[in-house]
């Protein structure tokens, strides 16, 4: 039995990157095998251990065949005659086709380290067409490394898209992709080169989406939140484009929420050419400010990126002088109910108007 370091760990240890998580290959090994070291078994397809004592995963050396559509459709063999070489030669990259032995040394036979070096993303083998979800994470990995990918990779993704594989995908793991994506250096890569192999369209059918990823490249900057850069990528949809979005990938429902209140928000704050006192306070309560300031804050970030004229810090401003309006004096002058939120407001509004009588811009 024979155990490697395999996959992104072996990537990003060659890149000089953190690595986060190791995956290890088990050579020559059987489940019983695994079983009496005592790894616990968690995988249903195939046999997947966890460590007794670190919880690092390691999965029998394995060989995969295509019996059917999409993802899910593979057999495979975990044999203890499986080699090193045909379970690497079953990845998607040669970049996260390499392993380290025990002694350190390196082994490579798809060449992933020289991509690494020509910064290249390539398929291993045409295997790579057998698997609809390595078009999103392909497009995953140029958004993080800003890689080139090989023509004849791009090729491949092409023809799949033409065959309907991204047809098969499911909603649960396209969400999965794209938020992972969002959360790249260069998120908009990623919708770039879905757009170039074909299967932007059929993901992402709304032509509303090349703003948000137009603007994509500064949020980038100010944010690392996939609520934010999702709402920003959605800003200029209609609110029933996003609610059909969000249904058909079953967005998380914060995503959803932030992203309808850009959309919403934004659209009256562009129709105003100045906000005046009684437009601020509206716009605090409409989004809920003093009860959720933390998503407020958030909203402010948007504005900021997706307008080049906003300027969150008035609104801040407002904001912090409405909320230290003291509610108890409202309760001590004998106030109740809806009397006490409405008497709220106007002193509200009166402490806005006394540091902006005019309002802004």
């Amino acid at each position: 039995m024979k155990i490697y370091l395999v996959g992104g760990a072996v990537r990003d240890q060659l890149l000089g990157l953190p690595v986060k998580e190791k995956d290890w290959v088990v050579v020559g090994a059987t489940v019983n095998d695994m079983r009496e070291r005592g790894f616990r078994q968690v995988g249903k397809d195939f046999p997947v251990f966890l460590h007794p004592k670190t919880n690092e995963e390691y999965a029998l050396a394995r060989k995969e065949r295509k019996t059917g559509p999409g993802y899910t459709g593979f057999s495979f063999d975990v044999s203890p005659d499986v080699t090193l070489e045909e379970d690497l030669k079953r990845r998607d990259l040669t970049i996260n086709a390499m392993a380290i032995a025990a002694d350190g040394a390196l082994i490579d036979p798809y060449h992933g380290k020289a991509d690494l070096v020509k910064k290249i993303l390539r398929h291993v083998s045409p295997a790579f067409v057998e698997d609809p979800v390595r078009i999103l994470r392909i497009a995953r990995f140029a958004a993080r490394f800003g890689f080139q990918i090989a023509p004849e990779t791009m090729g491949l993704m092409k023809k799949m898209v033409a065959a309907g594989e991204v047809d098969a995908l499911v909603a649960e793991r396209v969400w999965k992709e794209l938020e992972r994506a969002l959360l790249e250096k260069q998120a908009e890569k990623f919708f770039e080169v879905l757009a170039e192999c074909g299967a932007l369209q059929i993901l992402f059918p709304i032509g509303c989406l090349q703003a948000g990823i137009n603007t994509l490249l500064q949020t980038t900057k100010q944010s690392n939140d996939s609520e934010i850069r999702f709402a920003v990528l959605m800003h200029c949809c209609s609110v029933n484009a996003i609610n059909q979005f969000c249904m058909r990938y079953k967005v998380p429902s914060n995503h959803r929420e932030l992203a309808l209140l850009t959309a919403v928000q934004l659209q009256k704050y562009q129709q105003q050419k100045k906000i005046s006192p009684n437009a601020i306070l509206n716009f605090l309560l409409e989004v809920d400010a003093f009860r959720r300031e933390e998503r407020f804050k958030k909203l402010l970030l948007i504005f900021e990126v997706c307008v080049s004229s906003f300027s969150k810090d008035q609104l801040i401003d407002c904001y912090n002088i409405a909320k230290k309006v003291d509610v108890q004096d409202l309760v001590v002058k004998g106030y109740k109910g809806k009397e006490i939120a409405e008497q709220l407001n106007l002193k509200r509004l009166a402490a806005i108007k006394n540091t902006f009588p005019e309002g802004f811009a």
